[in-house]
């Protein structure tokens, strides 16, 4: 890691900088595979399977048979982890649903708010060599609580044409009705486009490449709504005196085993934190089946030393990251000060990995500083809030002079006279 103590503003700002893509090119060779799938459909499917993952499928559809053998070779294990967290996942996304009340704005005018499942969603889970299962959790279970009618998940088969069976297992757990094995930017265009097998959705949700982050942001300008922008997974750690070294190191490995361009960020009160940390990470480092890409994660990240939490807390709100995990005597205290963050982990129990897998919050959650302006996945995310309101004649009476006055001050005369034409005929 790199050290920084007590930077000026200008080296903060250079440390705190997002890795930046070739978006020109990327987004050429993204909008080619765009274009060919809403060509070519399911066609362009079987050969970019080929192409990217090695195989050639006979059927992008996952059978019956195919899910009901993968549930035989989960393990009882974790089947049981898998249920414990599915039963938090759910407990936590059902208490969001809210009856929302009719209001009586004016005498006669009432109005109110229904939430209303998005009728047909797309999941994209990535595949390779960490099969996200847990993302199906986190998609799925929302998706099934809000009422979304169609539940399409795609996923990038193996060499041999299977998909992992946790995939499999935990996507009939949750419900999902349709799996596809497709994976990348054309499982995006599938889902955006629709194709013989793969029916369109409405929105899509899930993680991946830089390929498949393109790939939806450029469906959502066609149309089809995302989850949220997304760029590498990220981890922000203050810690002050207090801390334990070695949680301190877990959690900032977790994070950089998950992708080379993983960011990984410590702020820290003090030079002995920072020393102590580096040395656990060596250590724990060194048993890491994953060594070498949370290296390459660890080269590009930085520890920070500032002069005080309040310091680190404004470090914090201005990189405004996906996970902030508060080692800290008297977290709470400290996270009140939170202004911009995906997910809050705290105290020194409290690790990242429990809101990853099973402790209920969501792990679908913004990135690359969008932290700034969106919020992590919810039940909010699968539904459409759609206003009503009803006017009575006495409502009419009280509300449509001011409605009057307002059009024809726009010099809309059409709407003023939708109201006039109608208090006239309450006058009969």
């Amino acid at each position: 890691m790199n050290v920084l103590i007590q930077p000026d503003d200008a080296r903060l700002t250079v440390a705190l900088q997002r890795p930046a893509l070739d978006a020109g090119k990327l987004t050429e060779t993204v909008n080619n595979v765009l274009a060919s799938v809403k060509l070519n459909g399911d066609t362009a499917l079987f050969d970019y399977t080929e192409k990217f993952d090695g195989v050639r499928l006979q059927t992008l559809l996952v059978s019956e048979a195919e899910i009901e053998q993968a549930g035989k070779q989960v393990s009882t294990s974790l089947k049981s982890a898998i249920n414990q967290a599915k039963n938090n996942i759910h407990k936590f996304h059902a208490a969001q649903k809210r009856n929302e009340e009719k209001l009586e704005t004016t005498q006669g005018v009432t109005c109110w708010r229904k939430s209303v499942g998005i009728e047909r969603v797309g999941l994209y889970i990535p595949g390779g060599s960490a099969p996200l299962f847990s993302t199906i959790l986190m998609l799925g279970i929302p998706a099934s609580i809000a009422g979304c009618k169609e539940r399409v998940l795609c996923t990038p088969p193996s060499k041999d044409g299977s998909v992992h069976p946790a995939i499999l297992y935990t996507a009939k757990e949750v419900g999902v009705t349709k799996i596809f094995k497709c994976g990348g930017a054309q499982a995006i265009a599938a889902m955006a486009y629709g194709t013989a097998s793969v029916p369109r959705v409405d929105k899509i949700f899930g993680p991946g490449n830089q390929y498949v982050t393109t790939a939806k942001m450029l469906v959502s300008q066609q149309g089809t709504a995302i989850d949220m922008p997304a760029g590498p997974s990220e981890v922000l750690v203050i810690a002050d005196e207090k801390a334990d070294p070695a949680f301190v190191a877990a959690d900032l490995l977790s994070q950089a085993e998950h992708g080379a361009d993983s960011q990984v960020v410590l702020v820290t009160t003090g030079e002995k934190i920072v020393q102590a940390v580096l040395d656990q990470i060596h250590v724990q480092l060194a048993a890491l089946p994953r060594k070498e890409t949370a290296e390459k994660a660890l080269a590009n990240s930085v520890a920070i030393v500032v002069k005080d939490l309040t310091q680190a807390m404004q470090v914090s709100n201005r990189y405004a990251p996906e996970h902030l995990i508060l080692a800290v005597c008297n977290a709470e205290e400290t996270a009140a000060q939170v202004v911009n963050a995906g997910s809050v982990f705290l105290g020194n129990l409290t690790p990242e990995s429990a809101g990853d897998y099973a402790s209920g919050t969501n792990h679908t959650l913004p990135t690359n500083g969008y932290a700034r302006a969106y919020s992590g996945v919810s039940l909010d995310s699968f539904v459409k809030k759609i206003t009503f309101q009803e006017i009575r004649p006495e409502g009419l009476k009280n509300l449509g002079p001011a409605i009057e006055e307002m059009a024809a001050a726009e010099q809309l005369d059409a709407h003023k006279n939708a109201v006039s034409i109608r208090l006239k005929s309450l006058e009969k």
